[in-house]
């Protein structure tokens, strides 16, 4: 019991830092990458939409000079000044800003997405990058397998027990061999420069993976409840929100606009005249009412923001309806990975047997180097397999992590 507690330990202890080793990976590629640059950048410059927003329309100031003065009871006039503000219904301002604010958020949201993607991409790269260094060293295991078998055959030939036809089969293969080996070192070398462009840094940059990763013994369990708080979906959320807070906006700037002014007339005296008002100056408060009489223009956006409401609620359940399809997919994908790992861990232990088998068969005198070749084929095809089945459930459960998590 205390064996296998510690065991169990071990194997949390490698998966905490196989997955700490991989957010370290994911982290710096948040960090440096550009798309997630240009999402904050992009977020940023909706946050700064609030303070422009925020502003009246601008002051009028005018200045005129009466080129005839026109003479008035108390003298002539010559000239004239005018100031004027136009001010928007009360809250349309703060409908502006809440329109504004409502945008960004939707940004904001865009980040969230942007980053998940990210992760998403840099975790599938790491996996492929794993399955490539896997299969690279299960292939150096099976060369440095025949190079045993291959002195074996030779003592036989020795002996007269086998002939040089089967040294040679041996040799050709272990070329084979070679040769996968030599294409995955280049698949890994392309593989490795599109895990370091995610992280935004040279593609000559070794990267450093684990050397074995395991199928845990149970999988975590996910519900598709997880699904709503995806930010692919609470992007449709802002979004309608957005469309709400524009449609406040509009009925805002539906009302009328108020405008404050004043006229300034300076006047002249009139010569050789003496009574109270000659020569006093005009000053003229104003008032302006700016009235929307012919609104054809706010029922129209009024109409168009309801259906786009309404597009957006469509939009959302078709997309809620293929997040739950890969949802679905990727659990089950999962699974298969599990069911195929643990048969070709069978079928792996079945193939150790029979080469144990053929090894103590050579002790009496007796080998088939066809048996071997074919024994040690099926030993290859069965680690590739399990390898595969590793990647797969990883990957899976990437994308389930992605749909799901918080």
């Amino acid at each position: 019991m205390k064996n296998i507690i510690i065991i169990v330990c071990l194997l949390l202890v490698s998966t905490f830092a196989k997955a700490q080793e991989l957010q370290s990976y994911i982290q710096e590629a948040e960090a440096n990458n550009p798309d997630i640059q240009a999402y904050e950048l992009r977020y940023n410059i909706a946050r700064e939409k609030v303070s422009e927003v925020n502003t009246l329309p601008n002051t009028k100031i005018s200045a005129g000079y009466f080129v005839s003065e026109p003479e008035t009871r108390t003298g002539a006039q010559r000239a004239r000044f005018s100031i004027s503000q136009m001010l928007p219904w009360f809250g349309t301002i703060t409908a502006r800003e809440n329109y504004a604010s409502s945008m960004a958020e939707k940004e904001f949201v865009e980040i969230a997405i942007a980053k998940r993607k990210l992760a998403l991409s840099v975790a599938q790269s790491y996996y492929r990058l794993y399955a490539n260094k896997a299969n690279q060293k299960v292939l150096e295991d099976n060369i440095q397998l025949l190079q045993t078998y291959e002195r074996l055959a030779l003592t036989s030939v020795e002996v007269g027990k086998a002939s040089a036809v089967d040294v040679l089969r041996l040799q050709i293969r272990q070329n084979e061999l070679q040769q996968q080996k030599e294409v995955l070192e280049e698949e890994y070398l392309a593989e490795q420069t599109v895990f370091n462009n995610l992280l935004n840094r040279k593609e000559s940059i070794a990267v450093e993976v684990v050397p074995e990763m395991k199928i845990p013994v149970e999988d975590l369990v996910f519900s598709n409840e997880g699904l709503t708080l995806n930010p692919e979906l609470i992007k449709y959320d802002k979004l309608y929100e957005s469309v709400e807070q524009s449609e406040l906006l509009n009925q805002k700037e539906s009302g009328p606009n108020l405008g404050f002014g004043l006229d300034y007339v300076p006047v002249a005296e009139r010569p050789a005249m003496n009574f109270s008002d000659n020569g006093k100056d005009i000053v003229m408060p104003m008032v302006t009412l700016s009235i929307p009489i012919f609104n054809n223009k706010y029922s129209s956006v009024s109409k168009q923001n309801k259906l786009r409401q309404q597009e957006i609620t469509s939009q959302k359940n078709e997309r809620l309806n293929t997040l739950e399809t890969a949802f679905a997919k990727a659990k089950s994908q999962r699974n298969q990975a599990r069911i195929k790992f643990n048969t070709q861990e069978k079928n792996l232990k079945q193939a150790n047997d029979a080469e144990e088998i053929l090894i103590k068969n050579y002790e009496t005198g007796t080998i088939d180097f066809n048996d071997v070749l074919d024994i040690q084929e099926l030993q290859l095809k069965f680690q590739i397999n399990q390898i595969a089945s590793v990647q797969m459930y990883y990957v899976q459960s990437a994308i389930i992590n992605y749909l799901i998590n918080q």
